[in-house]
């Protein structure tokens, strides 16, 4: 059976999702819920978990989770365990509660925090259950937007600062980035996890791939560590490129060379004999479309576009 790629350290974050055996219910009360938000603030107290939203449904759970000790499996252990025991005792009942191993995606916070934690809590209304998700008593929102008291394990306070130094001003602030979308079609962040593992910029799942995976050996019960050892073609990336700056050829080419130098694995000197050039030739050319990129927010824009694109058809070949 495929193992999920697990991916921990100190201070990484986490968008962790967790269902019910065969779809069914894991909460069919108050009293389930409450005692799951029990054992949230326990794994805060014993585990030093973090959390920051949170999303309880009927059939499934979301957590926008951090682990200031890099222990989330001892924290998972916690929660989902602690929860079976009580439900099977409660209903005299045994064996597996929920469907096979919990999803973890870790999370580029500084890219993906304010998304996920929307996205968390426009849950019910996604799935017709309220109108608003104010009206959802089963989750965060209403302590992110001042409705209720927060109870002191809930983090609120990192989201939070994205919208104001004042509590009530990122409170408001946050209900009406929540509102936006609330009755409108939208793309879920989630749509850009790279290989079931990882969501966030392209220099964040490089940094994760340099860091942290490359001294792991492929393991054929860990799929996604082979999706992550993937490299795109040269061929890809020009195609890419090309249908976003066809009417600026010379743009076109520093960009490919560009995003060639950073997605395709290949060696300066093998980049260069796509464009005549040297690797020193390739070298400039990179450093100055990587300055251009910086300093241009409309270009930055769609490099970050270009290469997320380039992340996920890589998972998919």
């Amino acid at each position: 059976m495929a193992r999920p790629l697990r991916i921990t350290f100190p201070g990484a974050f986490y968008h962790v999702t967790s269902r019910g055996n065969e779809r069914k219910a894991v909460f069919k009360s108050k009293r389930d819920r409450e005692k799951f938000l029990e054992y949230l603030e326990t794994a805060t107290q014993r585990y030093d978990a973090r959390i920051h939203a949170y999303c309880m449904m009927d059939t499934h759970y979301h957590l926008l989770l951090e682990t200031p000790s890099g222990n989330l499996p001892q924290i998972m252990r916690h929660i989902n365990g602690a929860y079976t025991t009580y439900f099977n005792v409660k209903r005299d009942r045994s064996g597996h509660l929920f469907q096979g191993r919990y999803k973890a995606i870790l999370v580029d916070i500084d890219e993906y925090a304010k998304e996920l934690s929307r996205y968390i809590h426009l849950n019910p209304v996604r799935a017709k259950i309220v109108e608003t998700p104010e009206e959802y008593d089963w989750s965060s929102y209403k302590y992110y937007i001042g409705r209720q008291r927060a109870a002191k394990w809930l983090y609120c306070d990192f989201i939070h600062s994205y919208f104001g130094k004042r509590v009530s001003t990122a409170q408001k602030g946050y209900q009406k980035f929540v509102n936006a979308i609330a009755h409108q079609e939208y793309d879920s962040p989630l749509d850009e996890v790279v290989s079931s593992t990882l969501l966030g910029s392209a220099d964040f799942i490089a940094n994760i791939k340099d860091n942290y995976l490359s001294a792991k050996k492929q393991d054929k019960e860990l799929p996604a560590l082979k999706g992550l050892a993937k490299k795109t073609s040269i061929q890809d990336i020009f195609e890419k490129v090309e249908l976003v700056f066809a009417k600026d050829k010379v743009l076109a080419r520093n960009i490919k060379m560009y995003l060639c130098q950073r997605h395709s694995g290949k060696k300066l000197k093998e980049i260069g004999l796509h464009f005549g050039i040297g690797e020193s030739g390739v070298s400039q050319v990179c450093r100055r479309a990587a300055q251009k990129i910086e300093k241009d927010k409309k270009l930055k824009k769609k490099i970050v576009k270009l290469e997320k694109q380039i992340n996920l058809s890589r998972m998919k070949t």
